[in-house]
């Protein structure tokens, strides 16, 4: 989710005629781009995950964010035609909703345990790592998916184009900050990268609902408040370490 998708702003942006308003706006975007970005940051962590060196990793994040901007900022300049296109949006949501439901059934399955530091090791001695050039695409695409549930907002405020391209180069900061953070924090809490994963579906639905559904709208905050919640379980339970048990068991 994007704070351009929010459509309670849409007023205050408009309204911003002159360049003395939209400085001030600018922070007002940058903090709600991080808050927001969570669930499109979680997925493109997890991705980048699958290269088990943390280097790699972060190249595949600089690499793949960098393509990423290139595509929002291309799908920005052309959103009436996006908007008008609903196979695209239909494509989006469906990859969307694959993405959450691959990993849940993976994780019922056994495949796809929820992650500690120990996965690392085990992934990449007992599973082929993805190449790098197919992770830094799958990071690109999914971060479009996300930015298709946002370009509304980039037709109710085109005579602030510029506006909205800033909005779109905050979003990619954002989410390579907040990209790296959960690749740690995915090896800390239990349920976190499925709680992700479940925000990642809410955004397909609500791309699906456009589609098929156009005059219902979900409201801004019934999204947001969906969100909290599945992240407040992300975070409620940490894993074990395996180093803990050998430690304490040592120190009776």
């Amino acid at each position: 989710m994007e704070a351009e998708s929010i459509d309670s702003l849409t007023p205050l942006i408009q309204a911003a005629d002159q360049w003395s308003d939209v400085l001030l706006l600018l922070p007002l975007l940058v903090g709600l781009e991080a808050v927001l970005s969570a669930d499109n940051a979680i997925a493109l962590a997890a991705i980048s995950r699958q290269l088990e060196d943390p280097a790699r990793q972060r190249q595949a994040l600089n690499i793949g964010l960098g393509l990423a901007l290139v595509l929002r900022l291309g799908l920005i300049a052309v959103a009436q035609w996006v908007l008008n296109f609903w196979p695209l949006q239909l494509a989006a949501a469906a990859y969307l909703l694959w993405l959450c439901g691959n990993h849940l059934l993976k994780s019922q399955a056994g495949e796809a345990p929820e992650t500690s530091d120990t996965s690392l090791e085990t992934e990449g001695q007992g599973r082929l790592v993805r190449p790098l050039g197919s992770v830094v695409l799958t990071l690109a695409l999914t971060d479009l998916a996300f930015s298709l549930d946002s370009v509304a907002a980039a037709v109710a405020v085109s005579d602030r184009l510029i506006l909205v391209m800033a909005g779109g180069l905050i979003g990619v900061i954002a989410l390579r900050l907040t990209a790296e953070l959960f690749i740690r924090w995915l090896g800390i809490f239990r349920h976190l990268e499925s709680a992700g994963y479940l925000a990642v579906g809410l955004v397909g639905i609500r791309l699906l609902l456009r589609v098929v559904l156009p005059a219902v709208e979900l409201p801004d905050w019934s999204l947001l408040a969906l969100v909290a919640l599945l992240f407040l379980w992300g975070f409620s339970s940490r894993n074990t370490p395996a180093s803990e048990g050998p430690q304490e068991s040592g120190g009776l």
